[in-house]
């Protein structure tokens, strides 16, 4: 919401990002440890416009309060919880607590660590880096109205058959073949928008947004590669992220809209020749990869009821 200051329109917040907390659980039960490691921002939306034009700081909650915020909420969340819960509870916290902050946005990146398993059974202890990251963003009002988005960042998928690029349009600038054999490679970003309008209603059942974030990433594998022994075609990135888009919505009836963009990583055909003879021939086997430059695809899909 805008002021109207020296005949100006003027907006502001303020927060603290790239906060970093790691949190452990202990089950006494069974001696199994679980571990965490969230990137958090946070985004105040207040009345302290007294701040910037009169040197009134009297409304500010200072960035080192917000701050140190994300780590008592952290020691106070004694049972493990989804990175999105976090965020809820965290934009909830400075829209009840304080009175002049009437809507909070936090963002978090989750850290992929993953169990390790030592000669086929999981460490209690024990863990990795894995690759792709969970994301959120939580906004929340005053009242109590939540927008609540999820994503995927770095979800690198490959086959080495079944794709093709064929009927694109031709000029005089085209050179690149048509193919009905080709590997096809991304790195796909994703995020998802929940359906619930509200922190009232969000599923009350402990890691529910976890469970749906492997559900989204299994719709988005599942569909790329298709049967393990058959597989299946893509005839272009457009139309593998459409179908992968609508797998999304068609599984998970909370989510409302999803979003991807899909890069397409070139594996170029290799080959060597000179004026005389074929020193390298390319037989789909020997490529060139390279991601500069890429082509660049993306899209959302949504229900028609969805406000995005």
């Amino acid at each position: 919401m805008a002021d109207e200051v020296d005949d100006f329109n003027f907006e502001q917040r303020h927060g603290k990002s790239r906060v970093r907390v790691a949190r452990v659980w202990r089950n006494n039960k069974d001696g199994r440890h679980f571990i965490v490691e969230w990137n958090v921002s946070i985004s105040l939306l207040s009345d302290c416009l007294a701040a910037y034009v009169r040197g009134d700081n009297s409304n500010i909650v200072a960035t080192d309060t917000i701050k140190n915020t994300v780590y008592a909420k952290a020691k106070e969340c004694s049972e493990q919880l989804s990175v999105e819960e976090f965020a809820i509870e965290l934009a909830k916290h400075f829209t009840s607590f304080y009175q002049q902050v009437h809507a909070a946005i936090v963002k978090i990146v989750e850290k992929p660590w993953e169990r390790v398993s030592i000669d086929g059974q999981e460490h209690e202890h024990g863990f990795k880096l894995g690759s792709e990251k969970h994301t959120t963003e939580a906004t929340v009002k005053k009242s109590g109205a939540l927008t609540l988005t999820s994503g995927i960042e770095g979800l690198t998928l490959l086959k080495t058959t079944k794709s093709g690029f064929e009927g694109f349009v031709r000029d005089k600038y085209t050179i690149l073949p048509e193919t009905r054999e080709r590997i096809l490679a991304t790195e796909v970003t994703a995020s998802w928008r929940y359906s619930y309008e509200s922190v009232f209603s969000t599923p009350r059942k402990p890691l529910y947004f976890s469970e749906r974030y492997l559900d989204v990433k299994r719709a988005l594998t599942e569909t790329f590669y298709g049967h393990p022994k058959e597989g299946v075609y893509s005839a272009s990135v457009q139309s593998t992220l459409y179908d992968m888009a609508k797998s999304v919505l068609n599984r998970i009836p909370d989510i409302s809209s999803v979003q991807l963009k899909m890069p397409n990583l070139h594996f170029l055909p290799v080959n060597m020749s000179n004026k005389d003879n074929n020193i390298v021939k390319f037989e789909d086997d020997v490529y060139l990869p390279t991601d500069e430059p890429h082509g660049s695809i993306e899209a959302s899909l949504s229900r028609f009821w969805s406000k995005l």
